[in-house]
């Protein structure tokens, strides 16, 4: 899969329900790779934000993705900045 930015929640959750369904899994059966029930990892996959981080690296290990985090490049601060968004800052 090519690299993605995510700058939401909700583009996340589509991400990684897009790779489930590419890799032709239905949410039963990786809600078992998980160790999680069918309905547990529905309500998961419909919101996000409920997901653990532990989860979320158990997820995209299971779908064969890797997370990956990175300093925002001066272009990408310049383009949250003009759409309106800050730039995440801790």
């Amino acid at each position: 899969m090519a690299r993605r930015l995510i700058q939401s929640p909700e583009q996340l959750a589509l991400l990684l329900k897009s790779s489930r369904k590419a890799a032709k899994f239905t949410q039963g059966e990786l809600a078992a790779r998980l160790g999680l029930s069918a309905n547990r990892f529905s309500e998961l996959e419909a919101d996000i934000s409920a997901m653990t981080v532990a989860r979320l690296l158990a997820l995209t290990q299971a779908l064969g993705l890797e997370l990956s985090i990175e300093n925002a490049d001066a272009s990408s601060k310049a383009s949250a900045k003009k759409a309106g968004r800050q730039p995440a800052t801790w």
